[in-house]
């Protein structure tokens, strides 16, 4: 399918004033043509061939030419590629549930996202961000995971991302439950060395053992930790609520020096003035942002497998991406999306488009 969309040249006919048709209409044609260039537009325009005219980047079909129902659903309606080669960029599925300590089902997480995100554009008409006119872009897949050892997916998420930071891209990641964090800031401190952490997320994920396990979705930044793989002092997590099981939840990450956020602190303002000071405190250095879709209220995002009452809204997900425009961003996920609990796909659309926005704060991207 990808290589029809890359044969298939577009153009615009105007039809005459007398025709009872439409003024316009949009014909597929075999021939190569520049009408979608404008002369007065300095900008690049993409073209069929998913490149803007001039540069090497990667750019998403138009639904105003292809149809979104239609091709195979990579993220973003990106090209896929096997590698992270040439990439500045790169969106990753990690498909695994089995650290899930209740709901199952965020291994069809990446898969449903994928879907969704056919309702992606190529600009952020919210910032003016222009992604593919600044980052060579693509969707390299899936993590090959084992489904039945946990342990042994930890090593393969890994490898995988050790040969992907190696070649200087920043992976993108679609989740699959949080545990894939650990491994994944496994590979992110060995090339960058200990990173800071902006965590979005109903949840603390910092529990030591769980029914005798120390691998598992709410113990990841409890390994990373131990494994001097976090600069605490760098770290922020933001949204905690729930119940607990004890009566101070987040004491002991505030004893590691992280900044604990509860969400009773975000409820009813914007989240902007608390980004620009988690800009100040993250610096220059390297950070890592890691967003559980549970971070958001049920009634916003019920498809997931831990919810939580009394959550964010997407308005403020999103505020709180676009605070980290500026920061020197190495790695994002968005994870625990688990389709079978929203048969409306509202979930999985939601975290394609924080994906999307994740994307659009990265460094180089620029805005028009």
């Amino acid at each position: 399918m990808f290589s029809v969309w890359r044969n298939l040249k577009f153009s615009r006919t105007l039809i005459p004033p007398s025709s009872s048709t439409a003024a316009t209409f949009f014909s597929l044609r075999t021939q190569q043509t520049s009408a979608l260039c404008s002369e007065l537009d300095r900008r690049p325009c993409i073209n069929p061939n998913r490149e803007y005219s001039g540069k090497g980047f990667n750019v998403p079909p138009s639904a105003e030419f292809v149809a979104r129902v239609s091709g195979i659903p990579t993220m973003a309606k990106l090209p896929y590629q096997e590698t992270a080669d040439g990439l500045d960029a790169a969106f990753i599925g990690v498909p695994i549930d089995t650290g899930t300590s209740n709901r199952p089902g965020a291994r069809f997480g990446p898969r449903q996202i994928r879907v969704e995100s056919a309702m992606l554009r190529a600009y952020n008409s919210g910032t003016r961000a222009a992604p593919y006119e600044s980052l060579m872009v693509a969707d390299i897949g899936d993590v090959n995971v084992n489904v039945y050892d946990l342990k042994d997916t930890c090593k393969r998420i890994r490898e995988t991302y050790r040969k992907v930071l190696a070649t200087g891209c920043i992976p993108l990641t679609m989740g699959g439950d949080h545990t894939i964090a650990y491994p994944i800031l496994q590979a992110v401190a060995e090339k960058y060395g200990p990173v800071g952490l902006i965590h979005v997320d109903a949840h603390a994920d910092t529990s030591d053992v769980v029914l005798g396990e120390k691998i598992g979705h709410g113990t990841p930044f409890r390994r990373c930790v131990e494994e001097g793989l976090l600069d605490c002092k760098r770290v922020v997590q933001i949204g905690l609520r729930g119940s607990g099981y004890s009566a101070d939840s987040y004491e002991w990450s505030r004893a590691q020096g992280f900044r604990v956020v509860q969400v009773e602190e975000c409820w009813f303002k914007s989240l902007a003035p608390l980004m620009a000071e988690v800009r100040a405190q993250m610096g220059s250095g390297p950070v890592y942002l890691s967003f559980d879709i549970d971070a958001l209220d049920p009634g916003f995002a019920p498809g997931t497998g831990t919810p939580e009452i009394a959550g964010l809204t997407p308005i403020q997900g999103v505020e709180i991406i676009r605070g980290c425009r500026g920061l020197n961003l190495v790695g994002c996920d968005l994870v625990e999306v688990s389709p079978a609990y929203d048969t409306t796909g509202n979930t999985a659309l939601t975290g394609a488009n924080l994906l999307f926005e994740m994307m659009c704060v990265l460094p180089k991207v620029k805005y028009l």
